[in-house]
């Protein structure tokens, strides 16, 4: 436990830390120069701290089998995510890797999101992907996959949901409209959705 002392030299450090950021923000978000369609790279489920957490996942069960045991380690995966990694935003537009997010525990939904598809890959469904929708005024985060011929999806903010299909899925955002940028990538693809 911290002492009052150290709490406050925490506190000070970080108004430091945050003063530094702020006045190089320019300079660090023109280095920051990944553009949406090479998103992909953020996707790592081969990444050594990714398999480690979702081995712990496959650990939960006596022996973990794809066919058998995807949907309760998919939750435990966004439970992981939900429960593990603190939502915070930085001032600054700055991508964090999955491995970034666990070692910090903290991330922002977008980070959270590229986390969870990487784990869900990881667990072994390939065709696990985020959207990313962008309205006006909301931005949501959805990490879905298929399986057994339907859609398991995972809307960051409100959890677990199920589709009949991808259509369905997309139906439900709503993607209609001149103010609506929607896209989906993994770690193989990229897609303009609107």
């Amino acid at each position: 436990m911290e002492t009052p002392q150290e709490a406050e030299l925490l506190k000070k450090y970080n108004q430091l830390y945050l003063a530094i950021i702020l006045r190089y923000k320019d300079y660090i978000e023109e280095k920051e120069n990944l553009n949406v369609a090479e998103l992909p790279k953020l996707i790592l489920p081969t990444d050594q701290s990714v398999i480690a957490v979702s081995n712990r996942i496959k650990n939960a069960f006596s022996d973990y089998s794809f066919p058998n045991d995807y949907i309760e380690a998919a939750k435990l995966a966004y439970e992981y995510v939900k429960n593990e990694v603190s939502t915070v935003s930085l001032p600054i537009e700055f991508w964090l890797t999955p491995t970034d997010t666990i070692k910090s525990g903290a991330g922002d939904i977008f980070d959270q999101a590229t986390l969870l598809c990487s784990m869900l890959i990881a667990l072994g469904n390939v065709t696990a992907k985020v959207i990313t929708v962008i309205k006006p005024n909301e931005r949501r985060f959805i990490v879905y996959s298929e399986f057994l011929g339907k859609i398991v999806a995972f809307d960051m903010d409100k959890g677990f949901g199920g589709f009949d299909s991808i259509e369905k899925l997309l139906e439900g955002l709503s993607l209609s409209g001149e103010d609506v940028t929607a896209y989906e990538f993994n770690d193989k693809m990229y897609n303009d959705l609107v």
